[in-house]
């Protein structure tokens, strides 16, 4: 038994049981919204049935769809697949414009594309799984590391897994993840150089019952004392230990220059860490709305197949419903019926109830603004942005949530793990100066739109200065713009890229030819004039 895994286990213990609440919460969610998650939360996944009906209690799939198209949405706008959605860029705005630093830059943002999408990395899918995670339960998690076979790796952490703390500063900082590895796959991560060892009962076990599960907590903290300029886990900032609860084990040891879980929150409640979702704001017209179908069904059951009134009057025997049967007695001599249908509801005035309530939920999920950006794409920038205008407020603070808690980070720790694999090229001179600090410029759809309003109102400056200058022939007004930065800048904000853009010297070198030559060609055009003078002269 170890001091420390005892004092790790201790303190995982204490934050599960606060978080108890939250997890009641959120099965009541996964029951209604995201049924593959129902009873996930309560149940050690060796309790599990795999294979089982989760969808008894969710009659109405509004929810459930809604949270599919908020995810996809998600995705579309903040990191679609097909595009490029960043770019890195110097945090020294004098670096710039060196074009050897933006070649790198430009290089690197490749790279970690093409990092990212490998089959082997499995970001595409585990993204989408973040989303869902966010839109059903308000708190996401993803987990980035290198594969063993180089590259990058990630892993949408299940929620039910993983506690946390925050610093001073709110930030989160501290994390628990307990989950379960068979015998054999503990062993394989010694063997690969993961962990230092395993307790003797795991060994054992590989030999006799090498799917036996136990349970792992990996524990991930700020170090107390960090050593610069040592390269071992001494000199990181964050120090990971893997502990085997069974026994108390610790299982190795080590440490990670960037935190390599990305924790994201939908929006938080004043001194609450976990976050709230859509779902949790949309719950109660969920549980309306099933409550609504059943009640419908019923009466649309009664409807098709209404119940009979007749009087006893002890001759009409059993009313027979199939087809082509004969029932005497059914009506009087006078041909009056003697069975009348019970009358059921307004079925429509159900179904307009119902359909008010799924507004709610698809506006709760953001589907309705979704669907303008996303299924509007001849619309010009100004288009979109003035008919989403007053659903766009509920968009920004996700947005920028998603990109502060989530995106930002897990670019981060990206770069930190290429670099380290030297799988990015080699950094430029100054950039090496600068010890390689980079920004983040995010170009998703959403961005674009964003931005490309903002050039847009440069432009419309830019084409009120040129009228009044036509206008008034005071060409002045056009000297308060230099044209040289509003072109690097509509470059930037186009997404042009560095190696299509001339390196400041060889625009001088092209600029001062261009001026030699105009001045020769005057020279050449001046030249007879001058010569008619000398003429006149002698």
């Amino acid at each position: 038994m170890s001091e420390l895994a005892e004092q790790i286990i201790k303190r995982f213990t204490s934050l599960e049981a606060e978080r108890g609440t939250w997890e009641t919460h959120w099965t009541e969610i996964a029951d209604r919204v995201l049924p593959r998650y129902s009873d996930t939360f309560f149940k050690p996944t060796s309790e599990q049935t795999k294979g089982e009906k989760r969808t008894e209690k969710m009659i109405d799939s509004t929810a459930g769809l809604a949270l599919e198209r908020f995810s996809a949405a998600m995705e579309s706008m903040l990191t679609p697949r097909t595009q490029k959605w960043h770019r890195l860029k110097p945090s020294d705005d004098s670096l710039a414009r060196d074009r050897d630093v933006k070649l790198w830059f430009e290089a690197a943002t490749n790279e970690l594309f093409r990092q990212r999408y490998a089959t082997k990395a499995n970001y595409a899918s585990q993204q989408h799984e973040v989303y869902m995670g966010l839109g059903a339960f308000g708190t996401a998690i993803m987990f980035t590391d290198f594969h063993d076979q180089g590259g990058l790796r990630y892993t949408a952490t299940n929620l039910k897994e993983i506690l946390f703390e925050m610093n001073h500063q709110g930030l989160v900082d501290t994390s628990y993840r307990k989950y379960s590895l068979s015998a054999r796959q503990m062993v394989q991560r010694v063997e690969v150089g993961r962990w230092d060892s395993v307790p003797d009962e795991v060994t054992k076990a590989v030999e006799k019952t090498p799917e036996k599960r136990f349970e792992i907590i990996h524990c991930i903290r700020p170090r107390i004392e960090v050593e610069p300029g040592r390269l071992d886990d001494r000199g990181k900032p964050w120090v990971s230990y893997y502990i085997a609860v069974q026994g108390r084990h610790e299982l190795s040891q080590g440490g990670f220059d960037t935190f390599p879980y990305q924790i994201s929150r939908y929006v938080t409640g004043p001194g609450e860490k976990y976050g709230r979702s859509p779902a949790m704001f949309v719950l109660p017209s969920i549980k309306v709305l099933n409550e609504q179908k059943k009640t419908l069904l019923t009466q649309g059951h009664r409807a098709v197949a209404p119940v009979l009134l007749s009087h006893d009057d002890g001759i009409l025997d059993t009313f027979s419903m199939a087809p082509g049967s004969m029932n005497p007695g059914g009506v009087s001599a006078e041909g009056r019926a003697l069975v009348h249908a019970l009358p059921v509801g307004n079925l429509a005035a159900g179904q307009e109830l119902m359909d008010m309530e799924r507004q709610v939920i698809n506006d709760g999920f953001l589907v309705s603004l979704f669907q303008i950006l996303v299924d509007t794409p001849t619309m010009t920038a100004t288009e979109v942005l003035e008919r989403a205008r007053e659903k766009g407020a509920l968009l920004s603070p996700t947005m920028g949530r998603q990109q502060s808690e989530m995106l930002g980070p897990m670019i981060e720790r990206e770069v930190d793990v290429l670099l380290k694999q030297g799988l990015l090229p080699p950094m430029p001179e100054l950039l090496i100066e600068a010890q390689g600090e980079f920004e983040v410029e995010y170009d998703s759809p959403l961005s674009r739109s964003q931005r490309a309003e903002e050039a847009s109102g440069w432009l419309r400056t830019l084409e009120a200065a040129i009228a009044y200058a036509n206008t008034t022939q005071d060409l002045s007004v056009l000297d308060q713009f230099d044209s040289d930065v509003i072109y690097q800048q509509l470059a930037e904000i186009n997404a042009v890229p560095a190696s299509w853009m001339r390196d400041p010297a060889a625009i001088q070198q092209l600029r001062e030819g261009r001026a030699q030559q105009q001045q020769q060609q005057q020279l050449l055009e001046a030249a007879p004039a001058a010569a008619g003078v000398m003429k006149a002269l002698n």
